[in-house]
């Protein structure tokens, strides 16, 4: 016959196998997503960010900033990314122009080029 005492000590056994199990595959879980971020040179580069900022004699008003600078995330955009964006867009004018005159240009010699294969037969 079981004690009231022993189906508590089961009951919190069981609780207690429960929370290590959950423990052991939450932290399964974390070790394969930081062999991921390892895999994927993640680790690696924020390291390096971070002994650089850890290295800076004059730190920065803003880490983020520096961090996000080094990492290479898209922040404003710098004189010759808006440059390049302006000349992009002007080619495209440009080339969509070009296409324009060719079909007109094949239009008119398509008037020219029956004329002249009915006249040689």
């Amino acid at each position: 016959m079981r004690t009231e005492e022993q189906s508590c000590c089961d009951s919190n056994i069981l609780t207690l196998s429960f929370v290590m199990a959950h423990y052991r595959a939450s932290e399964s879980k974390r070790e394969q997503f930081r062999r991921y971020l390892e895999k994927a040179g993640v680790l690696d580069s924020l390291t390096n960010v971070l002994v650089a900022l850890y290295e800076e004699t004059e730190k920065p008003n803003n880490a983020l900033d520096f961090i996000k600078h080094h990492l290479g995330v898209a922040g404003p955009e710098s004189d010759d990314a808006e440059s390049l964006r302006l000349e992009l867009n002007d080619l495209q004018q440009k080339c969509q122009q070009l296409v324009e005159e060719n079909k007109e240009l094949k239009t008119r010699l398509m008037q020219y080029e029956p004329a002249q294969e009915d006249g040689t037969e």
